[in-house]
């Protein structure tokens, strides 16, 4: 009993992480009904810009490490900005207009120009942080044993949960979910309602940037580093994580995506660890194949 909860409380940090993925993930969805491979890109490149700007503020400038820490964020966040606001308003704004499909080569086009830009930078190094806040935190006891959580494990898991919780509310309560909906419902419909659907399009493409980055970082900081080659492995996973519980609803697809996080740590505590992503990818297949509904995309 004891083995099983103390699973379940480690597979939280990774649950935490897919929500916000999906979640992200699902905003831009909305906007350009296309899958978008460079998702995974952008949760990639926060980390390794993030990582990166780390080692510089260290080893370059001689910086205690909460400033390096600080300093890496800081320069990995205007990055992404940049990143998101040219993707959005130069590549996938102008693209959905006019060629909708030509979306998903843009995002493969992203993702490898992403990837080469930060392994070039780099110098092909694989670069990795110390140890953050690895002391165990004892939660409680069962059967004599003590269920532990690191505090990087505990601040991953609240963080994730606040980008989720802000982003809820937000779509829930205030002008900007309504108009994010109004646009993902008939953006020329919205458009003639006095909506700017551009502007729309272009925030809710940035914010969804913003959420991988800031993932990235956050699993930077927990698993030490970044590698180059993680865009499109998360590129691919988030595509079916996201669509567990339907691309249509950022929540829903935050819940499903935590269940899956979820099974995942289960299934290595539980089950050979290198058939997991075999077995998981394939259970996805299945059930999106099975659960299928037919629906027309402009």
């Amino acid at each position: 009993m004891a083995y099983l909860v103390q699973q379940l409380v480690l597979a939280l940090p990774l649950a935490g992480l897919y929500a916000a993925l999906a979640f992200g993930y699902s905003l831009a969805f909305g906007v350009t009904r296309r899958a978008d491979i460079a998702y995974g890109a952008f949760f990639a490149f926060g980390g390794q810009i993030y990582v990166l700007f780390v080692d510089l503020g260290w080893n370059a400038y001689r910086l205690i490490m909460p400033a390096a820490l600080a300093f890496g964020a800081l320069a990995s966040l205007f990055h992404l900005l940049l990143v998101g606001r040219f993707a959005g308003r130069q590549i996938m704004g102008r693209l959905v207009p006019i060629s909708p499909n030509a979306v998903i080569v843009a995002a493969l086009g992203l993702l490898m120009m992403l990837m080469e830009t930060a392994r070039l930078v780099s110098g092909t190094r694989d670069l990795w942080l110390p140890p953050l806040l690895a002391a165990p935190i004892p939660l409680l006891r069962i059967d004599g044993q003590t269920i532990v959580l690191t505090g990087m494990q505990a601040v991953n898991i609240a963080a994730f949960s606040l980008i989720v919780l802000c982003g809820c509310l937000l779509l829930a309560h205030t002008r900007l979910g309504r108009v994010w909906r109004a646009v993902t419902d008939d953006p020329k419909a919205a458009a003639l309602c006095g909506v700017n659907a551009e502007r729309v399009f272009a925030h809710s493409y940035l914010a969804a940037v913003l959420i991988a980055g800031l993932s990235g970082m956050l699993a930077t900081n927990y698993y030490g580093n970044m590698d180059f080659g993680s865009g499109l492995m998360f590129g691919l996973k988030v595509l079916l994580i996201a669509a567990v519980g339907g691309y249509g609803s950022p929540l829903r697809s935050a819940f499903g995506a935590a269940v899956l996080g979820l099974v995942e740590t289960l299934w290595g505590a539980f089950a050979p660890f290198v058939w997991r992503d075999l077995v998981v990818f394939s259970g996805l297949v299945l059930v999106l194949t099975m659960t299928r509904r037919e629906e027309v995309i402009p």
